[in-house]
């Protein structure tokens, strides 16, 4: 009988660093075959874990969010925009609209839409701008914004195609905020000071081509290659085919669908436990791997099923078969320290997939909670009994009072409110840091190369707690 190991069984082995210091350590990694990332963090497609608003603070930091599936597809869709929208090169579908809607019209949109202004046009063809300058003063809504707004004649305009450089140059120039782009008259893009400052300010976060952060959707069995479809076409730039048990039939048959339907966008499969499932993933097309079996705070599948492989040894086996496909793991929960991630990685994950390390902050949906005067925020398992109730009642549009008949395999509980989510991945990126150079590495390839580990006792894992005095004594 094999012995199955999971992070706290082991620890790396120090070896001489090349490093002067840890912040040298270079983080650049792989999610999937064609999408990298700076830092090997991804926030996990959990209702209590990632939309929009997550997806953006991870990809600023260079790593990636992934937006859940457990709503509407409209609402997914929502969330997959908001963040493509939230910072780019150039702004290719600005938002416009026609000259006879009214201030109020507008006014409304600008708030729905959360922007400062609207491009007015006509036939494709731009005949102003609309800013919150234009109605700040105004008594009477039911103007048409043609009647305030700031016509073409007045504007600062540029050539679409435009090098950055020269646009912040304009920019600066006429001490103006946003530079609509032409062609032929027509309008096709708007290049604004905020993005450009946005650029600048995250130097190294995630981005696509366009300038664009990058995003993932996850989606399950049932509809995965419409939702799917629409999702690429909303612009997410990886999809997740999210599985409890992804080594199946159904699952498999799915993946060659979607490499059918999809061969140019990338598609991360799981989750897995197993070299065989490895291989049969990897030639059923997936371009990535997720692995965990029960490993996380909130499932229980481990308990409720018999099933699962304790997530270091899973790791291992899994990269076993991945690294001959050239195709990267993704180690999905069991972390609790931030030497967990550095164990991960060493063990050949490409990058961790975590929930628990991101929930409880200002970035995870949910509200705060205070309870005996400290404050928390709920994390939920995908598969407990409190997720598949509140999903049904999304679904179904109504509150739901009747007992689900439905199979549990995880729990909710409430987790400390921590704060920003950037604090969070500091202490990681820190943490991953310092192992690559106990690792006698530089980077992440480097480290997975040189990485010893030794197993401990039960005794060795309580040596390597902190231990701090006891005031009392």
């Amino acid at each position: 009988m094999r012995v199955g190991l999971t992070f706290s069984d082991v620890l790396l082995v120090p070896k001489k660093t090349p490093l002067r210091s840890r912040a040298e350590a270079d983080l650049r990694t792989k999610f999937t075959k064609n999408i990298s990332l700076n830092v090997p963090l991804v926030s996990s497609n959990m209702a209590t874990v990632t939309e929009h608003k997550m997806a953006i603070a991870m990809a600023r930091e260079g790593g990636l969010g992934v937006i859940h599936q457990f709503n509407t597809l409209e609402e997914q869709l929502e969330e997959v925009k908001k963040v493509k929208r939230s910072t780019s090169h150039v702004i290719e579908n600005p938002i416009s609209v026609p000259p006879t809607i009214t201030v109020g019209e507008a006014v409304t949109i600008m708030k729905t839409e959360g922007v400062t202004s609207l491009l007015v046009v006509d036939s494709e063809e731009l005949i102003g701008i609309f800013t919150s300058r234009d109605y700040l003063f105004e008594e009477n809504l039911n103007k048409k914004i043609s009647e305030v707004m700031t016509t073409k004649e007045r504007l600062i305009t540029a050539s679409f195609g435009i090098e950055l450089e020269e646009a912040k140059a304009i920019l600066h120039q006429h001490r103006i905020e946003k530079l609509p782009l032409l062609e032929n008259g027509k309008l096709r893009g708007l290049i604004t000071t905020k993005d450009l400052r946005k650029l600048e300010q995250w130097p190294n976060a995630c981005r696509d081509e366009k300038g664009r952060l990058r995003v993932g959707a996850a989606v399950g069995v049932k509809d995965t290659i419409e939702r799917s479809k629409a999702l690429i076409e909303a612009g997410v730039d990886v999809i997740i085919l999210d599985i409890a048990h992804c080594h199946s039939e159904l699952a498999i048959q799915r993946i060659r669908e979607f490499k059918q339907n999809f061969p140019k966008v990338d598609l991360m499969a799981g989750n897995i436990a197993t070299a065989e499932a490895a291989k049969d993933l990897i030639e059923a097309g997936a371009d990535g791997l997720k692995v965990g079996i029960g490993p996380s705070a909130v499932c229980t599948t481990r308990i409720m099923s018999g099933s699962g492989v304790p997530q270091l040894t899973a790791i291992m086996d899994v990269v076993s078969v991945a690294k001959w496909y050239g195709v990267p793991v993704s180690a999905d929960g069991g972390m609790q320290y931030p030497g967990d991630v550095a164990k991960a990685i060493a063990a050949g994950a490409s990058t961790i997939y975590s929930g628990s390390f991101f929930a409880g902050t200002d970035e995870a949906p949910g509200f705060i909670i205070t309870k005996d005067g400290k404050r928390y925020k709920r994390y939920m398992g995908s598969a407990s009994y409190d997720s598949n109730h509140e999903r049904k009642e999304n679904i179904d549009g109504k509150r739901v009072k009747e007992k689900l008949d439905v199979f549990v395999e995880g729990v909710a509980i409430l987790v400390d409110y921590k704060g920003s989510v950037r604090e969070v991945i500091k202490g990681l990126v820190k943490g991953l840091q310092s192992g690559i150079s106990y690792c006698g590495a530089s980077d992440v390839l480097g480290m997975q190369e040189n990485a010893e580990f030794m197993q401990i006792t039960n005794n060795g894992w309580e040596e390597s707690k902190s231990r701090g005095s006891k005031l009392s004594e």
